[in-house]
């Protein structure tokens, strides 16, 4: 197959419409991941993780909702913007022991922290209902994670 160049950008308003951006009036999934690097303990655990320790953490964010006028459901910076002044600034380089509210901090505990900060900050600054948080996934190892969903949350209001 041969490839052509453009030899012309699209224009809004000569070759597609406003009233054509938005292709279909379905919910979508939208996800961003994030890393960050913190140190902790567990508490009343007897393997090698009641010692300190550190982790490089993986996260990732799925929101749901249904698409604008624009077929943008929620944009990526959005994502990024609120996962990084909610959770990832907050426990980046942190002892999570001290930067997360008391709790042991298990990958389990810290998933639902997590969820509750993200559909915080939706409601706040007005997203929600139309864009929910879908489901969080920790990974304290690249093979272990913790997740937690809205229909495991109470939150799967259609």
């Amino acid at each position: 197959m041969e490839y052509e160049i453009p030899r012309k950008i699209q224009t809004l308003g000569q070759d597609i419409q406003e009233s054509e951006l938005k292709y279909h009036d379905k919910e979508v999934l939208v996800s961003k991941e994030f890393t960050f690097d913190s140190a902790h303990h567990l508490h009343c655990y007897d393997g090698k993780c009641k010692s300190l320790h550190g982790h490089t953490y993986k996260l990732q964010v799925i929101m749901r909702g249904k698409v604008d006028r624009r077929g943008i459901a929620i944009d990526f910076a959005d994502i990024k913007r609120i996962a990084k002044e909610r959770i990832i600034d907050r426990l980046d380089h942190r002892y999570l022991n001290e930067a997360l509210p008391l709790m042991n901090t298990t990958a389990e505990n810290m998933v639902v922290w997590m969820y509750e900060q993200l559909y915080a900050a939706l409601r706040e600054e007005g997203w929600f209902p139309s864009v929910r948080v879908e489901e969080v996934r920790l990974w304290e190892t690249p093979t272990s994670y913790a997740a937690v969903t809205a229909q495991m949350m109470g939150d799967d209001r259609q």
